[in-house]
């Protein structure tokens, strides 16, 4: 089918990123991924290598280390951690079109406010639940979901009938290449779901370095979870958001069902000796809840106990 979009750029081409960028170019737009030297040597020598559905493939797409590349990009999709998000907007602003629609698929409930600080352009929030890792540069291995939820960030957007056109796009655009998007009205109360699943697995799996599904086969895991989620419920409903804990708990649990065998980015990340998202993740909702007045004591010693791991971690490298 004709894309929608001329050219789109992925900022940020780690493992959800260069996901979505290789269905897409499989698909026959014209996709440019910007990484890392290594990442991009890898696929320019043998393509992009993505590995689900038990089998392998080598996917032809454009890789690039230049942020350049952004500019004459009228979609760029966002992957970056969420702690370079500030000094990323700074870095787009010269060279963004001023028609390019940007859809952040990141972790955590900040990142669209943190780009509208810095850009003029129309910022999308997606919600992204895919189980995806890089073990090698140039390599991609997709276990386990891929779905996108987006939708207007604010109210002044969602009453814009050329927002609402640009949206429908990017669900044909996903579409064609077999990924299905869901357009919600209330984008960002389900980001906050998310970081409630995130805060409810993500340190916890770091931490033991443990799939899903093997800590939900724990008993005390679950109490522990059950914990977690309280907090983060309550912290968002003091933020004026409508999140439920019954449907949370449901929300967070389905995640073992869906992925058993994933390990978190978060113990992806500690696992190589990378700066984890957990500032954004266990720790927002410690520094939301303490500027709301909700006691978030779960939340907390989670953050300090990966902060210590990443301290721990980052030690041992430089001793070597």
């Amino acid at each position: 089918m004709k894309s929608p979009f001329r050219h789109i750029a992925v900022v940020g081409a780690g493992a959800v990123g260069s996901y979505y960028g290789a269905l897409l170019a499989a698909a026959g737009h014209r996709v440019t991924l910007i990484g890392r030297e290594a990442h991009v040597r890898a696929i320019a020598a043998g393509g992009l290598r993505l590995h689900r559905r038990g089998q392998d493939e080598a996917i032809a797409v454009a890789a690039s280390t230049d942020l350049d590349v952004v500019r004459d990009a009228d979609l760029v999709l966002l992957a970056v951690k969420s702690g370079d998000t500030e000094a990323l907007a700074r870095q787009l602003a010269p060279r963004l079109q001023a028609d390019a629609l940007l859809l952040s698929l990141q972790n955590g409930v900040e990142n669209a406010a943190a780009l509208a600080r810095h850009l003029r352009q129309a910022i999308v929030p997606a919600v992204v639940y895919v189980a995806t890792a890089m073990p090698e540069p140039g390599r991609v291995v997709h276990s386990g979901g891929g779905d996108l939820v987006i939708g207007a960030r604010d109210a002044a957007s969602a009453q814009d009938a050329v927002m609402q056109a640009r949206l429908a796009s990017v669900v044909d655009l996903f579409a064609s290449a077999g990924v299905s998007v869901r357009l919600s009205s209330d984008v960002m109360g389900e980001l906050w779901t998310k970081l409630m699943v995130n805060c409810a697995w993500n340190a916890v799996s770091a931490l033991a370095q443990a799939p899903y599904g093997r800590i939900a086969e724990v008993a005390s895991m679950r109490e522990l979870q059950r914990e977690i989620v309280r907090e983060v419920v309550a912290v968002a409903q003091a933020d004026g958001r409508c999140l439920v804990f019954d449907e949370a708990m449901t929300a967070m649990q389905a995640i073992a069902v869906r992925m058993p065998m994933q390990r978190s980015s978060t113990a992806q990340d500690l696992a190589r000796g990378k700066p984890t998202e957990i500032d954004h993740l266990n720790g927002f909702v410690a520094r939301r809840g303490a500027e709301l007045g909700v006691a978030t004591p779960v939340n907390q010693a989670l953050h300090a106990l990966v902060k210590l791991a990443e301290a721990e971690a980052e030690a041992q490298a430089a001793a070597r």
